[in-house]
C-alpha cells in the first residue's frame, strides 16, 4: 500500500495515501493498458452483468444512470458495426471477443420516479426539454463510462476503448427507435500478454495538472 509519513511528537508514522493495496491499484490503474490484443476465449453475459453491477453504483446527476450498452457479439452484428468504424478500427472490432457500444439514453427521465423519487417531478419537466436531456445524458453516461473501464479491469478483463466511428450511422443502424446516442466503443476480452506492443508512455504529474487556490 502506498504510504506517506506523518510526523507526530518527533516520531514517524506511515499514513496510507490510498485505501486499497498496491496490487489492486496496479490492476485497476498503474499496470492496466488500453488493450488491442485478446485471447480467443468468450466474454460471458454473466461477466458483463457483474461488471455493470459495480458501475451502476457510481454517482451520476440526480441518480439518472443514463449509460446504456449494446453488446455486439454475433458475427452478423460485428460486421454491421465494423462497417461503421474508421478503417483503422474495423479489424479490431472483428477480432475482439465482444465489443460494447457505449451509449447515453436521452429518455433517462422516464425512470426518474424509480431512480430519484425525491426528484420525480422532473420527469414531466424534462419531457419537453430534449436538448437538456441529451446534454445531461451525455455528461453522466461519460462519467459512468469511466467507471465501466475500471470495472472491466476489476473483473480481470481488458478494455480497448475507441472513438473512431460514424456516430450518426451507428445510431441509425442500432438505435433507430430508442433515443440512445453512441459515445464510443470498447473491445473487451481476456488480455493476451500486456495487450499491446507499445511501451508505456509517460503521464503528467499532479503538480502539472492541478492548481490550489
Amino acid at each position: 500500500m502506498t504510504t506517506d509519513t506523518t510526523v507526530l511528537d518527533g516520531l514517524d508514522f506511515p499514513t496510507p495515501a490510498l485505501a486499497v493495496a498496491d496490487d489492486v491499484a496496479d490492476l485497476l490503474f498503474r499496470e492496466a493498458r488500453t488493450v488491442a490484443e485478446f485471447l480467443p476465449g468468450e466474454v460471458t453475459d454473466e461477466q458483463l452483468a457483474a461488471v455493470y453491477d459495480l458501475v451502476k453504483w457510481g454517482p451520476t446527476a440526480m441518480n439518472t444512470v443514463p449509460l446504456r450498452l449494446l453488446v455486439v457479439r454475433s458475427p452478423e452484428a460485428r460486421e454491421r458495426l465494423a462497417a461503421l468504424m474508421n478503417e483503422g478500427n474495423r479489424e479490431r472490432v472483428l477480432a475482439a471477443p465482444v465489443t460494447l457500444v457505449v451509449a447515453a439514453d436521452t429518455g433517462f427521465h422516464e425512470h426518474l420516479p424509480t431512480l430519484a423519487p425525491h426528484a420525480a417531478a422532473f420527469k414531466d419537466v424534462l419531457e419537453g426539454q430534449p436538448e437538456t436531456r441529451e446534454q445531461m445524458a451525455r455528461t453522466s453516461a461519460l462519467i459512468q463510462a469511466g467507471y465501466l473501464i475500471v470495472a472491466l479491469r476489476a473483473a480481470g478483463l481488458g478494455a480497448g476503448p475507441m472513438a473512431g466511428l460514424d456516430f450518426p450511422g451507428v445510431d441509425a443502424e442500432f438505435f433507430p427507435d430508442n433515443g440512445w446516442k453512441s459515445l464510443f466503443v470498447i473491445n473487451v476480452g481476456t488480455i493476451e500478454g500486456t495487450g499491446t506492443h507499445r511501451a508505456r508512455a509517460e503521464r503528467l504529474s499532479f503538480s502539472q495538472v492541478s492548481k490550489t487556490v
